[in-house]
Order: structure tokens, then sequence, then C-alpha cells
């Protein structure tokens, strides 16, 4: 009875210790001399960085893809960022499904939680389909790019190019292999490309916003009044994003950034950095040049990333906008939280107070060790650094290859927490505590 009790593990234990476990196997892979084009070990600290940055599905990296890592490296990037993109739960559920075990009440309670769905009923089935929407999705994607590449540098590169960029899309990774052109450009070679620029965001935005939300247009088509309350406030909250960004961007880079570029090109920019900040990591523009202006909307963005139960980090957009709901309800002294016809419940207010006051606790403790340990590094970059790892983005102001061994511990341990999600790894950190009989007195302070 002791030794049930004591591997008696939560999900959150569960989800950090698999984590855990398959970042270690992927940096010792990645450490071994068949994994660099050199044919060199690679120092495990670095290693250890692109593994946790690979497999929580973020894209900040030490060494340009491409030029360092063999085939071989790469393919082990790319089997990191597909395990850490689906989540432990569900690959190991893919696994039990093959060998035809047998799926019990505890496993489907943490595949429950592992695509954040609100009742356990037919959570297999919706294992199944999201296994079978992303490799249909991912392979759709891989077509395409394969055809796009297969101009510029064959058949076989290109095929193993659109698998590796099309993966890397759908799960919000912002691993590339374009350091064959350029060390670092991402995705600039392809700023006026429409067929790249489309494939790739159509692929970041369907990741982004979760299974529950693919399962609800899988059942009722475009009958967006039957989606499910989740949904209409994921969908909606994505598209005003994406537009209220766009515009944005357009505004504040027109007479920078796009002040030499043609209106076409002007467009796809504004939108891809509109949906890239939100963990895709992806960049067609510079962005060590934005504008103070654009530099501070992509870190919000960073921020609120995509949906919950998806391939995306950072608050999460339901998050955000139950936080926006909140503060409209103080403003209106209505104690209810109303949304698209529906009363939402106040007992979410906890748990978003909670994700929110950890997330801001943990970036600012970051930036603090960070900027101590490396006080040459500017403030402002070391701010976009911790939040792109928190947030497992993965875009960068090119200080990522300056950090000292302590401060990669700090931005690894970021991406661990971003995507696992920091409260849950408060959580399966901290002792479970049995409700107390007799609870204190009650008593009101003065707040705000």
């Amino acid at each position: 009875m002791r030794l049930k009790t004591k591997f008696n593990f939560t999900y959150a234990k569960l989800s950090a210790i698999g984590f855990f476990v398959i970042i270690i196997i992927g940096a010792v892979l990645l450490s071994l001399p068949m994994s660099s084009r050199k044919g060199e070990f690679t120092p495990f600290i670095d290693a250890l960085f692109t593994s946790t940055s690979a497999t929580c599905v973020t894209g900040l990296v030490v060494y340009d893809t491409y030029s360092h890592f063999s085939v071989f490296g790469q393919s082990v990037i790319l089997v990191l960022i597909q395990v850490g993109g689906l989540g432990f739960m569900i690959i190991a559920t893919m696994f039990l499904l093959v060998l035809r075990k047998r799926i019990g009440i505890r496993e489907r309670g943490f595949l429950k939680e592992s695509v954040s769905s609100n009742q356990m009923g037919g959570v297999v089935r919706l294992t199944k389909h999201i296994l079978a929407g992303t490799f249909i999705l991912e392979s759709i994607g891989a077509v395409l790019l394969s055809i796009k590449f297969s101009s510029e540098i064959g058949t076989l590169p290109a095929i193993f190019n659109g698998v590796f960029h099309s993966v890397s899309s759908f799960c919000n990774a912002g691993f590339d292999l374009m350091g064959r052109y350029s060390e670092y450009s991402s995705l600039t070679r392809y700023s006026g490309d429409i067929a790249i620029n489309l494939i790739v965001m159509g692929l970041i935005v369907i990741g982004g916003i979760g299974f529950i939300v693919w399962e609800d247009i899988y059942k009722n088509k475009n009958n967006f009044r039957k989606y499910q309350l989740h949904s209409k406030i994921v969908l909606s909250t994505t598209f005003l994003l994406i537009l209220c960004s766009a515009i944005m961007f357009y505004i504040m880079e027109k007479n920078n950034l796009l002040a030499n570029v043609d209106i076409k090109e002007a467009i796809l920019s504004s939108l891809f950095q509109a949906i890239t900040p939100r963990t895709a990591g992806f960049n067609i523009v510079d962005v060590a040049s934005l504008s103070e202006g654009s530099k501070l909307l992509t870190m919000l963005l960073m921020v609120i990333g995509g949906s919950p139960g998806s391939t995306a980090g950072g608050i999460k957009t339901t998050t955000f906008v139950v936080a926006i709901l909140t503060v409209i309800s103080s403003s209106k002294h209505s104690d209810e939280l109303n949304i698209f016809g529906r009363r939402l419940e106040f007992t979410v207010l906890k748990r978003v107070c909670s994700i929110i006051t950890t997330y801001l606790l943990g970036a600012i403790s970051a930036v603090f060790i960070i900027s101590l340990n490396q006080p040459k590094l500017e403030l402002s970059n070391i701010l976009f650094e911790v939040l792109s790892a928190l947030g497992t983005v993965g875009m960068s102001m090119g200080i990522t290859s300056q950090l000292n061994v302590i401060s990669k511990l700090v931005v690894i341990t970021l991406m661990f927490c971003g995507r696992i999600g920091s409260l849950a790894v408060v959580m399966a950190v901290a002792r479970n505590k049995k409700s107390a009989l007799v609870k204190n007195p009650v008593e009101k302070i003065t707040v705000g």
C-alpha cells in the first residue's frame, strides 16, 4: 500500500517527469559526435539547451540548426518537436493504442488534463482525432512546402525540409533549416513568398487554437452558435488579436522596416508578425530592427500566447479574456463575468490570477538573475529573451548565443515551465495539503 501511495503521481508531476526524461534523452543524443556536422561532441549544456528548446517547442538556439547539426541531429530535433508539441500523454496513449493495451480510468483522467478537456467521456476518441488531425495537417503542409523547396535544393532535401518546417510550424516550435543560405535567418528569405507565408501561418494558427476547438469545428462545422463557449472565446480572440496586431504592426513599421517594400510584402509581414510572436518563433523580418513600439507589442503577444490544450505557450487566450472581463466587471461594480450570453464560474478567476501572478513572478525573477549575472546585456534584450523562453516563442534579439552557463540554465528552466505551465510546475513541486477542518476567521482588507 505504501509503494502504491508513493508513486501515486498527479498529472502535473507525471507531465513534469515525462518531459524531463525526454529532454535528457534528447540532450544525450544531441551531444554525440554523430549529431554534429563536424563529428565532434557538442557541450552538454548546449545540447541540453537545444533539447529543451525543441521538446518545449520554443525555438531559441545557441547554434544555427542547419549549420551545426547533422541530418541525424536535425532528425532528433524533429522528433523532440513532435513529441513536445503533442504532449507526453498523447504520445504515450498513441503507443498504448498501437499495442492494443487497455486505457484505464486514471490514464483517461491524465488525458483529460493533457488536452484541457472539461469532461472525461470521449477523451480517448478525442485523442484519436488529435493524432489523425495532426498527421493529416502536417502531411499536407509538408507536401506543399516540399514542392516549393524542390526548385531550390533538390527532391530529397526538399522533402526533409518540407517535413521539418511543417512539423515545426504546426507545433509552434520555430526551428528552421534556413542556415544553408544564412545563419539564424529564419524565413526572411521568403518574406515576399505568398505560398510559404500562408502555409506556415496557417499551420501556426491551427496548431495554436487547441485540440478542443478542433473537435468542436469537426462536430459543428460552420455553425458557430453550436460551438462550446471555450471555442467561441478562442476563435474570436484569436481573430481579433491577429487583425488588431497586424494593423498596429503595419502602422508602427510603415516608416521603418516596411518603408521600402511593396504592399504585398508589407501585408504579409504585418500578418506574419501578428501571428508568430504568439509562440511560433519564426520571423520574416529582422526582429532586432523593430521599432520600440513593435517590440513592446511583440512582447505582449508573447505573454498572451496561444490557447489551452494546443501546441502553443503563454498565459493563453482564455486567461487573457477572463482577466479583461474581470476588469470590465469590476469597473461596472458587477459580481458576474458574462460573455456570449453565458456566465463564467467566478472560481475561474482564482486560477487566472494564479497563472498570471506565477508567470510574471517567474519572468521578473529570471530578468533579475540574468541581469545580475551578465550586467553588460541590455535590460530590454534580456526581458525579450525571458518572455520568449517563458512563452515558448523562440524569437530573440540575438543574445541567446551570448548567454553563459548560469543564464542558459535560467532560460532552460523558463522553457520547461513555459511548456508544462508555470502553475503546473509549482503544483508538481508543492506537497498536497489536506483541507483544514477549522478555518480562520474572515477579515476585510483594502486593496487597489
